[in-house]
């Protein structure tokens, strides 16, 4: 179920995408968000520039989160994201106990929230989580001109 604020913070998602795509990495972008519906933390993809395969936008964005709440567990917030979760980040929301996820694109080869995997719904893990998906087309269509130019 979306609410009126989805659109405002995935827009400020996109503008994370915006800052990885100008640092040459997958443009992806991620904010959490408190119950009280203000902004936490943002972050965006950039395992190409640290050297780091788990830098993604959505376990930056938990780290980042994590420093500035004072504990690792993220309850009652909701994850904005570009892209749907690979099954890394899905593992690491189901750690941190985030309440919601909404992203703008999925993921047709490694989307673990829906697309291709259901980590956020497996009733063998100890925490499952709600899955909005609120499609974005200047997004997506963004995000397959980066990969067209990359090929």
């Amino acid at each position: 179920m979306t609410n009126l604020n989805d659109s405002h913070w995935l827009a400020l998602a996109i503008d994370e995408a915006e800052k990885a795509h100008a640092l040459g990495e997958v443009p992806v972008g991620a904010v959490l968000v408190s119950a009280e519906n203000t902004l936490i933390a943002s972050a965006h993809n950039q395992p190409i520039s640290t050297h780091n395969a788990t830098a993604h936008a959505e376990i930056e964005v938990l780290k980042q989160s994590g420093q500035v709440l004072g504990n690792y567990r993220l309850p009652n917030t909701t994850l904005y994201v570009t892209l749907e979760p690979c099954p890394m980040c899905a593992g690491a929301i189901i750690h941190a106990r985030v309440a919601r996820v909404v992203f703008a694109a999925r993921d047709f080869r490694t989307g673990a929230c829906g697309t291709v995997f259901k980590l956020h719904d497996s009733d063998r893990l100890n925490h499952r989580f709600q899955v909005d998906f609120i499609e974005n087309t200047d997004y997506i269509t963004r995000l397959r001109a980066f990969f067209r130019a990359r090929r």
